[in-house]
C-alpha cells in the first residue's frame, strides 16, 4: 500500500472513530427531559433550547435519539411563556434552584427549525399537531420583536448564544438568518424574500459590508452608525447555509475565512479579530466573563461546532476536498479534548468536555459529507 493509501486510511479511522465517539456523548447527555446540554460530573444539567435543538440536527439522523429530540422539544414546549416566547434555558433538573430563563431571541427560532428537522426526520406528525399552537404563537411572539416594522428582527444586547460577549444589538446577522430559515419553513416566501433583499441590499439596514456580514448594525445618525465591525463566524456560516447569501457573497465568507485563517488551527474562531480592552467595541461587563482575554470563551476561542457549521458551509460551496481537511481536523480535536466545549488557538488548550451540540453537529457534518449535501 502506497504513503498516500495508508494516510488515507488513517484520515477514515480517525473519522470513524471520532463519530462513534459523538454517539457516545449523546447517549451520555440524553435524558427523559431531553439532551442536556453537556454530560459528566461538571455538565451542563440542564435544556437549553439552542444547544439541544442544535444537537438534534445531526443526533436525529440516528434512529436511536428520537425520544431524546422529541423530549427536548416537549420541555420547551411545556415552558413556552403566554406571549409564545420559548425559554432560553429549562434548569429544573438538579441541586440548584429550579428555575427557566428567556431573555434570548434565538430560542424560539432554533424551537421551530427543531420542529421541522422533528417532522421531515421521522416522517412522524404527531408532534407537530400537537404543538401547532405552540409553533403559531411563537411565530407571532417573534413578529412582535419586528421593532420598525421593517420585516427585520430586533435583539436585545446578549439575546443569542453570545450571551456574555460580545455586545451586538439591532439587527444582527445570526438572528436575521435563523429567522430567514424560519420563514421559509413556514412557507412565508414573501417576508423571507423581503429579509433577504434588506440584509444584503437595502442601504439603509444591509449588513453586507463587501467581504462578510457584519455581525449587527443599529440605527444611522448621519454620518455616525452603530455598527460591529469583526467578523461573526456562526452568523455568517448559517447565512451561507439557510441561503440568505449568494453564492457570490458565500465564495468572499469563505475566502475571508481561509485568508485570515479564521479556521486554524481547528475549525473555527467563533470571532475575529479578538475584541481587546483598547478597542473602542470594549464593554466593562465584559470583565465579568470568560471572553475577557484574546483568544479565551466566545472572544475568538474555537468553538468546534461552528466549525461543523462551517463544514457544513464548504459542503454548501461544495468544496468537498476543503470540507474533508476540516473535518478531520474537527475529529483529531474533538477525540483529544473529549468533543470540549472551546479550544484556545494560541496554546491549543481545551476548555469543558462532553458537549452535546460539538457531537450532534459532528455527525451531521459527516454525514453531510458523506452524501454530499448539507442535510438540514
Amino acid at each position: 500500500m502506497s504513503n498516500l493509501n495508508i494516510k488515507r486510511v488513517k484520515m477514515k479511522e480517525v473519522l470513524d472513530v471520532a463519530y462513534e465517539h459523538a454517539k457516545l456523548v449523546l447517549r451520555i447527555c440524553s435524558t427523559k427531559h431531553g439532551f442536556f446540554a453537556s454530560g459528566g460530573k461538571d455538565g451542563y444539567n440542564a435544556v437549553w433550547a439552542r444547544d439541544s435543538m442544535i444537537s438534534s440536527l445531526g443526533a436525529s439522523l440516528l434512529p436511536e435519539f428520537k425520544h431524546v429530540f422529541k423530549a427536548s422539544i416537549e420541555t420547551l414546549g411545556k415552558h413556552q411563556s403566554k406571549n409564545g416566547q420559548i425559554p432560553n434555558c429549562v434548569d429544573k433538573y438538579s441541586n440548584r434552584k429550579k428555575h427557566v430563563d428567556f431573555q434570548s431571541i434565538d430560542s424560539t427560532l432554533w424551537y421551530i427549525i427543531g420542529h421541522y428537522i422533528y417532522l421531515r426526520r421521522y416522517q412522524d406528525k404527531s408532534l407537530f399537531r400537537k404543538y401547532q399552537h405552540s409553533i403559531k404563537l411563537a411565530l407571532n411572539w417573534l413578529s412582535c420583536q419586528d421593532f420598525g416594522e421593517t420585516g427585520m428582527l430586533v435583539q436585545q444586547p446578549t439575546g443569542d448564544w453570545q450571551d456574555a460577549f460580545p455586545h451586538k444589538y439591532g439587527h444582527v446577522i445570526n438572528t436575521q438568518a435563523l429567522y430567514y430559515k424560519v420563514l421559509k419553513l413556514t412557507g412565508k416566501l414573501s417576508q423571507a424574500e423581503k429579509l433577504k433583499h434588506l440584509v444584503n441590499n437595502n442601504n439603509e439596514v444591509e449588513l453586507w459590508n463587501g467581504k462578510f456580514y457584519w455581525p449587527y448594525r443599529w440605527k444611522n445618525h448621519g454620518k455616525y452608525q452603530e455598527i460591529g465591525e469583526w467578523f461573526d463566524s456562526l452568523g455568517n456560516l448559517l447565512s451561507i447555509i439557510f441561503e440568505i447569501a449568494g453564492s457570490i457573497r458565500t465564495e468572499r465568507i469563505l475566502n475571508y475565512i481561509k485568508r485570515k485563517k479564521i479556521n486554524e488551527p481547528y475549525p473555527v474562531m467563533a470571532i475575529y479579530p479578538p475584541i481587546k480592552k483598547s478597542s473602542k467595541l470594549w464593554q466593562d461587563y465584559f470583565l465579568d466573563c470568560d471572553a475577557r482575554d484574546p483568544f479565551h470563551y466566545a472572544n475568538a476561542g474555537i468553538w468546534g461546532y461552528i466549525g461543523c457549521f462551517y463544514i457544513l458551509a464548504l459542503i454548501k460551496a461544495r468544496r468537498f476536498e476543503k470540507a474533508e481537511e476540516e473535518l478531520i481536523k474537527a475529529a483529531e480535536n474533538n477525540l483529544r479534548g473529549n468533543f470540549p466545549e472551546w479550544t484556545n488557538p494560541k496554546t491549543k488548550e481545551t476548555f469543558g468536555r462532553l458537549q452535546a451540540w460539538e457531537a450532534g453537529m459532528f455527525i451531521l457534518a459527516y454525514e453531510s459529507l458523506k452524501k454530499k449535501r448539507v442535510l438540514i
